[in-house]
């Protein structure tokens, strides 16, 4: 800094350290080279990784050629009645014409990777169908055509996967949204879908998405979890099991809050199990992805206005819907807008254990969220008659959280018990107490009653869940 202004140096004197030696000094006298100065030859690995990403260069250029001559000469209306086996043959076929004309020999390696990247632009996703069918990946999050993450075991990590360019990106965001009916552009940039598998999908496109479209996938269970799967991934505990599968079958109103990737919707899914098959269920969503494993389930979603902004359907719409079409339980995807209104006048006349989820960070931020969302709605109606209705309404607050270390845990489980003044009143009755932490990160904790005995005990006793009192004891 302030170069310019600073006095030139001196040389220093002869035998001085940092004066040229006689040597160095002399004319004609070759410079002296430092081994900081000899030039490095590369390592093994640095040319192993540069020997690999031309492979995938040149693959990745030899797929766009082919791939434009595969959708000139594939008959692309006989697709759909093609099997897989005979496509890929096809494509084998018409892949191996193309490199003997371009004069590219490639190793049976390959050549089998070529032609399924080729088979998964034609008939699948691109390049997001390996991360598709690998089952150690639950999300899926696109940053631009060349930043692809993904998460396993609750971190993130940059795979190696990429698009060509944006382009690319674009074509297989309009292939997923197209499939259901919806579109992406300009005008709409932004857009929420199911795959066929029933992930969920969200996507955002330039100008909205400043360097690349924005992509995200919340990867669908294809095994349907139960409550013995999440107590054995030490989700919570056998005793809160037991009280919640009596709170499920005394059809108490639930409402299941967490953050965003806590588990709400795993969490819902497993606690519908307890629903006993005779009893009729609909289920409201804006994106179907809830797996209720019952026989009578009506399912309904949302669907957003057209480009004339019209033949919008709004999961309020659904729900006012649902009522006339005699259910025994409603169960919402996600409460978080004027819906909220139907849904607790539902649960206040008759239709007892319907479910929800709800974005909050803890049971009390649930109850607040609730009134914030009736309060959006436009409904004028006094604060402590709001609380009121609430409180009528819901039984049964479960927290789901998604802890530090990735894992996810049910944090909490918090009766509502009525008002008291012009409070809503909440008693705890299971929690999770974080005790420490280990040197690789991994939270330490346990499960644990507050030694409180649920206020609904009557009630799972006359439903026939005499639970025992020693399930309420703390542990010391």
């Amino acid at each position: 800094m302030f170069s310019r202004f600073s006095k030139t140096p001196a040389s220093p004197r002869p035998g001085t350290p940092g004066a040229p030696t006689a040597a160095a000094t002399a004319p004609g006298a070759a410079p002296r080279v430092t081994a900081a100065q000899v030039p490095q030859k590369p390592s093994a690995e640095a040319l192993a990784a540069d020997r690999d990403k031309k492979r995938k260069e040149r693959l990745t250029e030899l797929k766009v050629s082919i791939h434009r001559r595969l959708l000139e000469d594939l008959n692309l209306s006989a697709l759909e009645s093609a099997t897989e086996q005979s496509l890929k043959q096809e494509i084998a076929s018409l892949a191996s014409e193309a490199l003997d004309e371009m004069s590219v020999a490639l190793n049976k390696e390959d050549r089998l990777a070529l032609n399924q990247e080729l088979y998964d632009e034609v008939m699948g996703l691109g390049p997001l169908e390996p991360l598709l069918k690998d089952e150690t990946i639950n999300d899926i999050l696109v940053n631009g055509p060349k930043r692809i993450f993904v998460e396993r075991a609750g971190k993130l990590e940059l795979s190696d996967v990429t698009f060509r360019d944006e382009r690319h990106l674009l074509r297989i965001i309009d292939k997923i949204v197209s499939a259901v009916g919806r579109r992406v552009d300009e005008q709409n940039p932004y857009c929420d879908a199911r795959l066929q598998d029933g992930s969920r999908f969200n996507c955002m496109i330039p100008p909205i998405a400043v360097d690349g479209s924005l992509v995200s996938i919340r990867k669908f269970k294809k095994d349907k979890l139960k409550i013995q799967d999440l107590v054995n991934f030490g989700a919570f505990t056998e005793e809160m099991a037991a009280y919640l599968q009596a709170a499920v079958s005394c059809r108490l109103n639930i409402i299941v809050s967490g953050g965003t990737g806590s588990g709400k919707t795993t969490t819902l899914n497993a606690l519908s199990s307890f629903i006993d098959n005779h009893e009729r269920v609909l289920t409201i969503e804006d994106t179907a992805e809830l797996q209720l494993q019952q026989i009578h389930v009506g399912r309904m979603e949302s669907r957003p206005a057209n480009v004339e902004g019209k033949g919008a359907v709004t999961q309020r719409d659904c729900l006012r819907n649902a009522l006339r079409m005699r259910p025994d339980r409603i169960i919402v995807g996600e409460t978080r807008g004027e819906e909220v209104i139907d849904m607790l006048q539902a649960m206040n006349t008759g239709h007892d254990g319907s479910m929800t989820t709800i974005h909050a960070n803890n049971p009390r931020d649930a109850i607040s969220r609730l009134e914030n969302m009736v309060a959006l709605a436009g409904i004028e109606m006094p604060l402590k008659a709001m609380r009121s209705q609430i409180a009528s309404a819901v039984n049964l607050i479960v927290q789901a959280s998604r802890l530090q270390d990735g894992t996810r845990r049910m944090t909490s489980i918090t009766e509502i018990t009525g008002m008291e003044g012009e409070v809503i009143s909440m008693q705890e009755v299971f929690r999770f107490e974080r005790l420490g932490i280990e040197p690789n990160g991994r939270i330490i904790g346990r499960f644990n009653a507050t030694g409180i005995r649920s206020s609904y005990s009557d009630r799972f006793r006359q439903w026939g869940f005499d639970l025992p009192a020693s399930i309420y004891e703390p542990i010391v």
